[in-house]
């Protein structure tokens, strides 16, 4: 039976699913956690529940990659590498260049790592991952999936910034978003939902984790997003500021003697929830403790999605479905009880019963204006199934 690797690598992290073909079950799905930090971590979920973690040094992706294979072959996941049919690859950043997933060649992945400035947290660990795979299963397809080609739709209203038009012309300096390969399948799961053809709905995405985004979506195609030219841009996030004057920035520089990169790795790993609070970048610190900037933060948190949420359905003329994914998203009701009620003027009718629990559901009333809906992202699904599409598994 064929098989398919769909992999997430972090500058820091390593997550992994192994599908079956044609049914697509997951036989396998774990991940390699702290990779080239002090107390890095092994583990595997096999599909009867068994699980597996072990606590071993693991310097690089290429050592993670050879765990991985190590292991399904040592719990008989596979008899033989031979098994794994193709491999794919969630890629951050793609630029203009990768403006749908795209079979890896060495080529290709040349450009990948090009395209760091892009995407500087993400892009380099996805390349080194892709590079194990290339090595230790030599001949297997590799397809890099990035997130930034959903939003190749945008047109030049929504992806351009009002600087100099020779930045773009010389430098690409542009909007590209992320987060599209989820929105890409939690956009379908909610038409199948509404019982509505994708191509006829206009939807707003919340795509609400440690790394945050809106996204809307307008007749099956990203509309307009809150990321930027890198995920940087749009609402606060765990870590990251979002959107900020960029005069404050140059303000805050000379009183603290910081250079530019200085800066922005605080924009990226010291803002956000954490920046706000002082505790802690997760939301579920954050949520029941009473400190005052711990309620500030999550309030803040809330006002930029709603924020977002209304620009987006004035610029769409409207807005047939909103829907909540990703871990804060998902598990956090009061995010989505708070959300939903300073949105209420706009017709959503919410469900605050059915908001007291999670998994795919609506959160409104039947007869709401606007349905609301919690739906888990799947992102590795659909990693798989642009594999077997580019790499003809079918």
């Amino acid at each position: 039976m064929k098989k398919v690797l769909a992999i997430n690598s972090g500058s820091s992290s390593f997550k992994y699913k192994l599908f079956s073909l044609p049914d697509e079950k997951v036989i396998a799905e774990g991940m390699a956690d702290r990779v080239g930090l002090p107390d890095s971590t092994f583990d595997m979920k096999l599909a009867d529940g068994k699980k597996y973690e072990e606590k071993e040094n693991i310097p690089d992706q290429e050592a993670a990659v050879q765990k991985l294979l190590d292991w399904l072959q040592k719990y008989n996941v596979v008899t033989d590498l031979s098994e794994i049919a193709g491999v794919g690859h969630r890629i951050v950043a793609g630029g203009e260049y990768f403006k749908d997933s795209a079979i890896i060649d060495e080529d290709k992945l040349e450009k990948v790592f090009a395209l760091k400035e892009y995407a500087p947290l993400h892009n380099p660990a996805e390349g080194e991952g892709i590079r194990a795979f290339m090595k230790l299963l030599p001949g297997v397809p590799e397809v890099g999936v990035f997130d930034t080609s959903f939003h190749e739709t945008l047109d030049a209203v929504h992806y351009l910034y009002p600087i100099p038009y020779e930045y773009y012309e010389k430098y690409r300096a542009r909007k590209y978003g992320a987060h599209g390969t989820s929105v890409r399948y939690v956009s379908g799961q909610a038409a199948e939902m509404m019982k509505k053809p994708l191509d006829e709905l206009k939807l707003i995405v919340c795509h609400l984790g440690s790394g945050a985004s809106i996204t809307a979506v307008k007749d099956g195609k990203s509309y307009d997003t809150s990321m930027g030219f890198t995920p940087l841009a749009g609402i606060m996030m765990a870590t990251r500021s979002g959107d900020v004057d960029p005069s404050l920035l140059q303000y805050v520089m000379k009183k603290e003697n910081l250079s530019m990169d200085e800066m922005i790795e605080i924009l990226n790993k010291k803002s956000g929830l954490l920046g706000v609070s002082g505790i802690s970048p997760d939301m579920r610190d954050l949520k029941h403790n009473p400190d005052k900037r711990a309620q500030l933060a999550r309030e803040m948190f809330i006002n930029r999605i709603v924020r977002f949420i209304g620009a987006y359905t004035a610029e769409m003329g409207g807005v047939d479905g909103i829907v909540f994914t990703a871990g804060i998203g998902e598990h956090d009701k009061r995010v989505r009880k708070a959300v939903m009620k300073d949105l209420e003027f706009l017709g959503i009718d919410p469900d605050f019963d059915a908001n007291e629990t999670n998994g795919q559901k609506f959160i409104t009333k039947p007869d709401s204006k606007i349905k609301v809906m919690i739906i888990p992202t799947d992102e590795e699904l659909m990693i798989e199934r642009d594999v077997v599409r580019l790499a003809h598994l079918d």
